[in-house]
């Protein structure tokens, strides 16, 4: 976690959202961690479930799952812009850390997840 903490420190310590996180998670206990990372894949895998399904990343469970993601992600780490979701969304797929991460829940929920986030964020 440190190497991850450093890297995100140097790419957006100067954003408002990085000192929001900071503040938010500033007293976060081990275990306080544990359930908002495993919160967070908890929805990953329910992105899994409804690709499994047949679902479409335009269907409205897996719109509500990116509402679901983007609401988790501000009330555990910082306010989660469309903008910043966006962003979160193309991260998911391109950054190989990321995907595999996600797609241990079954091939191709990265770029499930990132669909459906980019479809969510560009109909507002």
């Amino acid at each position: 976690m440190k190497n991850y903490e450093t890297e995100a420190r140097e790419r957006w310590g100067n954003t408002d959202a990085y000192r929001e996180h900071e503040q938010k998670t500033k007293n976060y206990s081990r275990e306080k961690w544990a359930e908002a990372n495993d919160g967070m894949m908890a929805i990953f895998a329910e992105f899994a479930a409804c690709k499994q399904s047949g679902a479409g990343a335009d269907s409205a469970e897996a719109q509500a799952l990116a509402a679901k993601l983007q609401a988790y992600i501000t009330e555990n780490y910082y306010t989660c812009s469309d903008e910043i979701f966006a962003g979160l969304g193309k991260m998911y797929v391109a950054d190989e850390r990321f995907k595999k991460n996600i797609d241990k829940y079954g091939e191709g929920t990265s770029a499930f997840a990132a669909e459906a986030i980019d479809l969510f964020c560009n109909k507002k």
